[in-house]
């Protein structure tokens, strides 16, 4: 009679459990990520062996190329990037920093800089601080961790001490890791500290706009300017002057307002001024999202433009041409601002050299919202 107690064999009952010990390495080898020991291991060869035929720096033979990169497919193993990174042996990601990644504007610069980044053989990472001081010094230190090649700030920004220290820290900080600060759209800082600047000409582009108006016959332009302490903003204001100067025609406080670079807040300052009984044939919006607002006001209150008001924006987003009329506005080079930007901060890694401060042309693109005022 056969016992199917205590007397089974040793070997049945001892078995099993080692089978379940080796599924459940083989198991928790999957759920853990793959290292280069485990590669070595199912190709048969040393650490050392592995490692020169990732690297492609040292002769291996074909039959070992093979079995090394079919154990590296089989175990889904990746290369631990941030080793290399602080070995010198993988270009860093350059790093794209704004305020809010759904603006037209800034989203052609985003693809600007990751175009020549591409070109460059170079990943490129967006981050959006929300404007939101605390975040973007979090995203600047993980940055910097992540040993980005170079960290790029995007869009107008306060001028004041506390801005002014912020990026100085910046600047040193990512410098000592071997990284660099651009500020695109924005000002140089002091001139000793470690930074690249790609900015574009706002005042340039605003006196052309304005210009453009005064030659037409206005001389009662509203302007619908931005918030007055940011960078940009206060360019294209002093801009809008200039011109009125220039051309001699005399500056009205009224007409000159200031506010955020959005479509409500155009709309509302100029149904403000409408209702207000403020005087105009004119109107310059500092954005093109401006003008869109005030474009609204504007039929709302049962004007043409541009047989009753001629309107000129700024930005030259893509939407400007399908308006009605089509928009005359100032282009600005967005994507080209993101690519220089860029260019400059690799080939100064490159070569530890190069133009660190660059500012680019705006052009006005004259359309079919302005009107010429018979003399």
């Amino acid at each position: 009679m056969t016992d199917n107690g205590s007397n089974d064999p040793p070997a049945t009952r001892v078995g099993r459990p080692r089978t379940r010990k080796r599924a459940d390495r083989g198991q928790a080898l999957q759920e853990r990520p793959s290292t280069i020991r485990d590669v070595a291991a199912k190709a048969g060869v040393s650490v050392a062996t592995v490692s020169r035929t990732l690297a492609g720096n040292y002769p291996v033979s074909d039959e070992t190329r093979t079995r090394v990169m079919a154990a590296v497919e089989s175990l889904h193993y990746v290369v631990n990037v941030h080793a290399k990174a602080l070995s010198g042996k993988v270009a860093g990601p350059v790093a794209l920093v704004l305020k809010d990644i759904t603006g037209p504007s800034l989203a052609h610069v985003a693809a600007g800089v990751e175009q020549e980044a591409a070109d460059r053989g170079r990943l490129s990472l967006v981050c959006a601080t929300r404007d939101d001081p605390a975040r973007e010094d979090d995203l600047v230190q993980l940055m910097r961790e992540q040993h980005a090649a170079a960290v790029l700030l995007v869009g107008g920004a306060v001028l004041d001490k506390a801005y002014d220290r912020r990026m100085a820290g910046y600047a040193k900080a990512l410098d000592a890791a071997g990284s660099r600060l651009v500020l695109v759209g924005r000002p140089a800082l002091a001139e000793d500290l470690p930074v690249t600047v790609v900015d574009y000409d706002n005042h340039g582009g605003a006196f052309q706009a304005v210009s453009h108006l005064l030659a037409n016959g206005h001389r009662r332009v509203l302007y619908l300017g931005g918030e007055a302490a940011v960078s940009s903003a206060g360019q294209r204001r002093t801009g809008y002057r200039d011109a009125l100067r220039a051309h001699g025609a005399d500056y009205a406080e009224e007409l000159d307002t200031e506010g955020t670079y959005t479509r409500s807040s155009g709309f509302f300052r100029t149904r403000d001024a409408l209702r207000a009984g403020v005087e105009f044939t004119a109107l310059f919006a500092a954005s093109d999202m401006v003008a869109l607002g005030a474009l609204a006001a504007l039929r709302e209150a049962g004007l043409d433009v541009p047989g009753d008001v001629s309107v000129v924006g700024f930005d030259d987003v893509p939407f400007a041409t399908d308006l009605t009329p089509p928009l005359t506005t100032v282009r600005v080079p967005y994507e080209e601002l993101g690519r220089t930007a860029v260019r400059l901060a690799l080939e100064r890694e490159e070569s530890h050299s190069g133009n660190d401060h660059m500012v680019l042309g705006t052009q006005l693109i004259i359309r079919q919202s302005v009107r010429r005022l018979s003399w």
